[in-house]
Formats: structure tokens, C-alpha cells, sequence
């Protein structure tokens, strides 16, 4: 446990539990952690100086859930038992969670040789006390932890180019329009299954393709199940959260049936775990990406299963209680599985905040979303929800999708909108049963609606995954 307070004290605190946190507004915060003594343990707040008082259990645990006030600070608490732990610099505001693999982790910096759009003017940006970041250090586990490593920063030029640059955009969005602080839990790390960041509880309760088998011994490899569950999310849970944006996937692209059961479940147990109902679950889906230029066996084995990833990430949707998906699908890029502009995530995953977790019902955040179909002669015509009243092509004509008949070959199709519908049709398919749109590894997305919120890529079958049949 982290020490915060002189080597004579009696109190021990997780990590975050420290000078410059952020707590969430307007909430019943919970503060935890352990005393050597048995004296009762109590917390003083100075916004209302108001004294709140928890016995410690046998092990000297204890918890305690303050009445936090609307947004403001600095402020201190002061926890005691025969000592005094004094935590200063505290600030109440809006507590998000950012989590997932590689395009959450990617900083303002960059990685070598893949920068982040508009990054560098980012960095320099004047510094913003009210933007705080308590990013966890990546670290894997076979048993559950109560504490991990880290500190929170404010977002100077000094301390942001190592934030996520899609939780930085994200927060700033948040702090500019709400003007209230905001603090962000960082906890990600790249190149991750999902199956890593659930728990033992969780993964039990999915008949998943890839079994839960709990290891003993050996080295801990990060993607073994649950290990960063219990190293990285497990000693965050209950700390109060407005909400969780959440990006990843790109690991689980060979098994989407699989990852359709493990997201809802990791989401259901989140929940129930920080134990404050159905927070808003934020996710991107993932970007399209091919490297066609330098494609490898590893790419070329899992192409043909990306679209399917993605259309789980859209099932989901249904499946997942107050949750929201930002669209990717013209913000990919041919050449990275990191796309560089990490502003577009950000401002969407923002937006679906305004409306979802803020209620703010001005906001405009639904993407399109394919509807029906109904088949005249050899055209094909497709119903959206969500177009704000009309739906565009970008381009007008586009190349986007393709149609079959019951032999189950898909052809090329042109496409046009009529009204607020589009129509497809091929002269290769004369009696079509099923469409596909944008359903590729690698694709720019055409289908906009009136807000400019871009189309997920689609499919109107139920035919088998690649081999699957």
C-alpha cells in the first residue's frame, strides 16, 4: 500500500487516494484503505467540514462514502485514528474511467514513427490544473490486487505528451463544456485481449471459444485471462466514476463470435463490481485497417474476421444497458493499426457523453443505422434509423457495397439515395438476398447522416463466419 503520511502513521491508502485526486461530484464517494491500530477511523471534508466515522475490520480494513459537493476544490480531507493523514489539493468534478489496449494507451507523443494528429500543439497547450490523470501502471496478476502504481498529474506541457490522447481530447471536450474539473483513471495496455481485462467470475459465466484456464506458475504473460483485471481494475473498483470510455478489440479480431459473448459480460461485471447501477459505458469501435503496403501472414489471416469484430462492437449496443459506440469506419488508416487522429475518437466518445451521461438532449450523437431491406426486382432497398431526416453518399456513387443471391456470392453494387433510403443494385445479381456494406478489413465509409456521423459497415445475412461453415 502506499504510504501517505509520515512512517509513524497508523493509515495506509491505495495510490489514487492522494494529493491532487479528483472525486466525483454530487455522489456518495467511497474512501478505503487500512489502519495498523484499532482506533475508528474518521474523515473530515473541508468543503462542509463535516466529520464521517468507520470502524476497521479485523484485518484493519475500512471504508468510508462521503457526500461529495458540486464541482470546485482544492480542497483537503483529513483521515485519522490516532494520527492524521491530511490528502490536499483535492478536486471535485467529473471521474472518468479510459480503458482498453494501444489506441487508448497511444499518447499525445505518439509512437515511433506514428505521431498523433495535432498532438505536438496539444503538448504546449497552457497548462489546465482542472484536467487531471491518474494513469495506472501496466502490471498483470493471477491474484487480485488492492492497490497499484501510479500518481495524479496535471495536464502540463511537462506531464501530457505521456497521457492517452484519446482520454486527453476526451477530457478537455468534458472540462470545456461543463467547466468543472475533471479527472481520468488511466488504465490500459497494448496489444490486449479482452479476456485479460474480465474477471474469473466473469469469463466463468461466458461458454467463450477460447476456455478460462487459471495458471498457477510461471511467468505471467498479459494476456492470460483476468491478469490485468486483477492488477489494473480490480483496485479501482469503487472509486466513484461518472463513467467508462473504453477502446479495444483489435487483439480479439480472429474470434468476434467470441468477443459478441466476453464485451457484454466484462461491461455486466464492471458494473457490478464498482456497484453504483449502470454507469455510462462508453466504446469505439474499432477503425478499419488493412497494411496492404506491408501485409504480413499475421494481417492476412485475420482480415477476412475484422468486419465481423466490428459488427459485434454494434451488436453490443443492444445488448449493453446505457452504452454508446463512436463510429470509425472513415477514420481508419491504410498503413497502422493506430489511426492518427485520435481528436475524431475523442469528439465522439465526448458527444455520446453529452447526451448519454449528461442528458443533454440538444446533442446529437446517433450514428446511422441500417434498419431493414426490401427487395424490388434486382434492387435492393435500404431503411436507416437515426438519420436526423436524411442520409448522404460520400462519394455520391459509392463502391461500398456488394450484394448476392442465394449462391451466396457477393458482387459489387452502386449505390444512390432516394429520399432517405439507399438503393443497391448489380447487374451480376439479378434476384439479390443479401447486402453488405463497407464489410471489408479495409474501408473509407460513404454512408453519413444528416449530422454527420458516419455509417457502421453492415451485413443483412446470417451466413457463417469464414471458417466457420
Amino acid at each position: 500500500m502506499a504510504i501517505s503520511s509520515p512512517a509513524f502513521s497508523k493509515i495506509t491508502l491505495p495510490a489514487f487516494f492522494s494529493d491532487g485526486m479528483v472525486l466525483q461530484q454530487k455522489s456518495n464517494a467511497r474512501i478505503w484503505g487500512f489502519t495498523s491500530g484499532r482506533n475508528r477511523v474518521s474523515i473530515q471534508t473541508s468543503w462542509d467540514q463535516r466529520v464521517y466515522h468507520a470502524k476497521p475490520g479485523a484485518n484493519g480494513s475500512w471504508a468510508i462514502r462521503i457526500t461529495t459537493p458540486v464541482a470546485g476544490g482544492p480542497f483537503t480531507l483529513t483521515i485519522s485514528d490516532s494520527e492524521k493523514v491530511m490528502l490536499k489539493d483535492v478536486l471535485v468534478g467529473e471521474v472518468w474511467l479510459a480503458s482498453g489496449q494501444s489506441n487508448m494507451e497511444m499518447p499525445l507523443k505518439g509512437y515511433q514513427g506514428q505521431p498523433v494528429n495535432n498532438g505536438e500543439a496539444a503538448i504546449l497547450e497552457q497548462a489546465n490544473s482542472s484536467i487531471r490523470f491518474f494513469a495506472v501502471k501496466n502490471n498483470a496478476s493471477r491474484k487480485a490486487a488492492d492497490n497499484c502504481e501510479g500518481s495524479w498529474k496535471e495536464a502540463t506541457a511537462a506531464n501530457r505528451p505521456d497521457f492517452s490522447a484519446v482520454a486527453y481530447f476526451f477530457a478537455k471536450a468534458i472540462q470545456e463544456k461543463l467547466h468543472v474539473p475533471v479527472g481520468i483513471l488511466e488504465a490500459d495496455w497494448g496489444g490486449t485481449l479482452i479476456e485479460a481485462w474480465m474477471s474469473e467470475e466473469s469469463l466463468r459465466s461466458v461458454n467463450a471459444a477460447q476456455q478460462f484456464v487459471k495458471k498457477d506458475t510461471g511467468v505471467i504473460n498479459k494476456n492470460e485471462p483476468a491478469v490485468l483485471y486483477h492488477a489494473m481494475i480490480h483496485p479501482l473498483t469503487g472509486y466513484r466514476l461518472k463513467g467508462v470510455i473504453w477502446y479495444q478489440g483489435e487483439q480479439n479480431r480472429p474470434n468476434p463470435a467470441a468477443y459478441a459473448k466476453l464485451f457484454p459480460a466484462m461491461v455486466s461485471q464492471w458494473r457490478k463490481d464498482w456497484g453504483s447501477g449502470n454507469f455510462p459505458f462508453i466504446y469505439a469501435q474499432i477503425a478499419p485497417f488493412f497494411a496492404k503496403d506491408k501485409p504480413n501472414a499475421a494481417d492476412r489471416a485475420v482480415e477476412p474476421f475484422v468486419p465481423f469484430l466490428r459488427e459485434a462492437q454494434l451488436n453490443a449496443l443492444s445488448k449493453i444497458p446505457n452504452s454508446g459506440m463512436a463510429v470509425l469506419t472513415d477514420a481508419g488508416a491504410s498503413n497502422t493499426i493506430h489511426p492518427p487522429d485520435k481528436q475524431i475518437v475523442a469528439g465522439r466518445l465526448a458527444v455520446i457523453a453529452f447526451a448519454r451521461a449528461y442528458g443533454m438532449k440538444e446533442v446529437k450523437w446517433q450514428s446511422p443505422q441500417y434498419h431493414s431491406m426490401k427487395v424490388i426486382q434486382n434492387r435492393v432497398i435500404l431503411k436507416f434509423k437515426h438519420t436526423g431526416g436524411s442520409i448522404e453518399l460520400k462519394p455520391s456513387a459509392s463502391e461500398h457495397f456488394e450484394i448476392a443471391g442465394k449462391d451466396q456470392v457477393f458482387h459489387p453494387a452502386k449505390a444512390w439515395v432516394e429520399d432517405e433510403h439507399i438503393i443497391v443494385s448489380s447487374a451480376d445479381v439479378q434476384s439479390p438476398v443479401a447486402l453488405r456494406y463497407a464489410f471489408k478489413a479495409w474501408t473509407t465509409g460513404s454512408i453519413y447522416n444528416h449530422y454527420g456521423f458516419p455509417c457502421s459497415s453492415f451485413r443483412t445475412d446470417h451466413w457463417a463466419l469464414p471458417g466457420t461453415e
